[in-house]
């Protein structure tokens, strides 16, 4: 009886069911089962050590309206970490001697304001001083050309001279990808293919359409207050290089794999690709940790190495954690706009063996406001502030709401809490604050710091 029980478990799931599930893939699932029940989260998360599933669930549903639920190999919109395979397209034109990171804009669209100045470097690590966006033509227009939009990129405003400063970009990976095109001859998409999801075995990956049928494609939802709504029409015609690509989870992992060897990229280009180039502009969140296409040990590592990327727009919600040392892969896709970044950093709190909170509702109570002046001031990064009656985190924009005497939640973002510490006299000396589950206490400056 054994083999058939052993290929039942196989079957509906993990042998490891089967024989007694792991401890920590029990807490990763319960972790997984609370933010759907209470955060509501819809998408699919993989886990892996050691290239060993520990987690692989959907949850939640693909299509609302339907009410068809997501599955394990559902497809999603990967929004930002399309960034990533347009690095690995441009290093590997670079390996191939049909461009240098070196080579001005210039040289492959004449005439872009500031394009002898710009280089492709500059591009991949988001220092060339161009626009954040230019949605209002993707989001906005049924029709528009290639060249056309690339006329209106030209004439969006600059940021700050190339090269001097750092600010996110999605119009410098546009170009990338219309660099990509000029160099190779192919559209963007079928260089992807053929270059990055066929030589990886990504059989389910590829770019969106507005025509194109895609089987077992979630749609995407996000919010409104507390409703969900269809997101709006995108021009996926426009919208590449920075956006555009769609995946399963089980094709994330098998990039991943792809990416630990050299069938995608040498060993020396996976060395340019991983390299924090811009630390030389601290003081711009964790950008100065970008490499090319992703982010290096940024400050939610956890104290382990970390390559990452994330990606967020109009309910797509998705990230994509390798730490290459420890052999983990974590990835948590979303339909709904749940925040994918903070659930991966929950699950791999788990991993690492931290205490990580579950998500529960969050039941308010009332503060007599003469309390909360003991509770104000700077805890590291982190300012508490008060003003008519409540506390806020840094601005009035985002009020903390009382759970109980010393502890605050954030209504918004129900995931992070902020519960005060104070000694034996009643002086607040720090705060604990919890993202994804995570604590992270932070003591509180001396006046005057």
């Amino acid at each position: 009886m054994r083999p058939i029980l052993f290929l039942l478990c196989c079957w509906l799931g993990s042998a490891a069911t089967c024989f007694g599930q792991p401890a920590v893939a029990q807490k990763l699932a319960a972790y997984m089962q609370a933010q759907h029940a209470v955060n509501h989260f819809a998408g699919v998360v993989l886990v892996t050590r050691h290239d060993s599933v520990l987690l692989r669930q959907a949850y939640g549903r693909a299509d609302f309206e339907w009410e068809v639920p997501n599955t394990p190999d559902t497809k999603f919109a990967l929004a930002s970490i399309t960034k990533q395979f347009t690095a690995v397209a441009v290093l590997q034109l670079a390996e191939r001697k049909q461009l240098r990171l070196s080579d001005k804009l210039s040289a492959f669209l004449p005439g872009f304001p500031n394009g002898d100045a710009i280089t492709v470097h500059m591009l991949l690590t988001h220092t060339a001083g161009l626009a954040l966006d230019f949605e209002e033509l993707y989001l906005d227009r049924t029709a528009v050309s290639k060249d056309s939009a690339l006329t209106y990129v030209q004439r969006l405003p600059t940021q700050f001279a190339p090269g001097t400063a750092l600010v996110y970009s999605n119009v410098g990976y546009y170009l990338l990808g219309q660099i990509i095109e000029k160099v190779s001859g192919v559209s963007y998409g079928d260089y992807l293919q053929r270059n990055i999801f066929d030589v990886a075995g990504m059989t389910q990956t590829g770019l969106h359409s507005n025509t194109a049928l895609v089987p077992r494609l979630a749609r995407s939802y996000y919010r409104e207050g507390v409703a969900f709504v269809k997101n709006p029409y995108i021009n996926w015609n426009l919208n590449v290089g920075h956006d555009g690509a769609y995946s399963t989870a089980d094709d994330l992992a098998r990039y991943d794999r792809a990416m630990q060897g050299t069938a995608l990229l040498s060993e020396a280009s996976k060395t340019l690709m991983n390299t924090p180039h811009n630390q030389r502009f601290p003081g711009n969140g964790f950008l100065d940790r970008y490499g090319y296409g992703v982010f290096i040990n940024p400050f939610f590592s956890q104290g382990h190495d970390l390559l990452t990327h994330s990606g967020g727009y109009f309910g797509a919600m998705t990230t994509l954690d390798r730490y290459p040392k420890d052999e983990l892969f974590v990835t948590v896709l979303s339909n709904n706009q749940a925040e994918s970044h903070w659930i991966s950093y929950g699950l791999a709190g788990i991993l690492f063996g931290k205490a990580v909170e579950l998500p529960y509702e969050h039941q308010s109570v009332a503060l007599a406001p003469a309390t909360l002046p003991r509770f104000t001031g700077q805890y590291g990064a982190v300012r508490i502030g008060q003003a008519n009656g409540r506390l806020y985190l840094g601005t009035e924009e985002t009020p903390l709401v009382p759970e109980s005497a010393r502890k605050f939640f954030n209504q918004a973002n129900p995931d992070r809490t902020f519960e005060f510490l104070a000694n034996k006299k009643g002086a607040v000396y720090a705060v604990v604050v919890t993202k994804g589950g995570v604590p992270e206490t932070l003591l509180r400056n001396k006046k005057g710091q």
